[in-house]
């Protein structure tokens, strides 16, 4: 007897990791490695100098950063897109750009948001517009917002999406420490080892804070992005 399997199923979730795994490259062309969230600065104050010291750094800005803020807006984001209520779509993207607290972080978040989005028209995967079956993007939306767009057209999961963020953006931070940092390939890859369970227990706590619970905690962040507007010599925008 011959058993028929229907394969489409698991063919739309394959498309929809390589739709994540595009979004979240290194090699995706929106000049994300021209960023570092301030982790420059803490280079050149002391604050972080080693391997250690940096992987305190990242815990720190996962913990009381992305888990409080990225990632569950992002999930937010991704169930408006889903259900066209494009009033949340709007307000979570006004209230991420509120909480960058300085000109840079603010700078770095609409820059990226720009490019992800002239990517996606080059594409053809901007939204169609209020006129059919999706909002349309907010007025210079900033990247969290095109990210949750990109991610729900892909077919994305949210549970997919969140852990592809906090990769993207540790692999960021670790690049920007290779290139700024006496840090080798090798320690950044025991930082990944020692941070890839943080990602996903990130995730399942931004996936359960209510809307009162959210607001990143970075004063260290903060001050260190505000210092590098005025930074000497450095290699990164932020």
């Amino acid at each position: 007897m011959r058993i028929e399997i229907d394969e489409t199923a698991g063919q739309s979730d394959e498309l929809a990791l390589l739709g994540l795994l595009q979004l979240v490259s290194p090699a995706l062309p929106i000049g994300a490695f021209a960023f570092s969230q301030g982790l420059e600065s803490a280079f050149e104050l002391g604050w972080v100098s080693d391997e250690a010291s940096l992987g305190e750094w990242l815990n720190g800005v996962l913990e009381d950063g992305l888990t409080r803020c990225e990632l569950p807006v992002l999930a937010r984001l991704m169930t408006a897109w889903a259900v066209g209520d494009g009033e949340s779509i709007v307000w979570w993207d006004t209230w991420l750009a509120a909480n960058r607290e300085t000109a840079e972080l603010a700078a770095e978040d609409s820059r990226l948001g720009a490019s992800l989005t002239r990517l996606l028209d080059s594409l053809g995967l901007l939204p169609p517009g209020p006129s059919r079956v999706s909002p349309e993007l907010p007025a210079g939306a900033g990247y969290v917002t095109v990210f949750a767009w990109t991610a729900h057209v892909r077919g994305v999961s949210r549970r997919q999406a969140l852990p592809g963020f906090a990769w993207a953006w540790l692999e960021n931070q670790l690049a920007v420490a290779c290139k700024a940092l006496p840090l080798g390939h090798t320690a950044a890859q025991r930082l990944v080892e020692r941070l890839r369970p943080a990602l996903l227990a990130a995730v399942e706590e931004a996936l359960v804070l209510d809307d009162d619970d959210l607001g990143p905690v970075l004063p260290g962040l903060a001050l260190a992005s505000g210092l590098h507007e005025t930074q000497y010599s450095r290699l990164f925008r932020s």
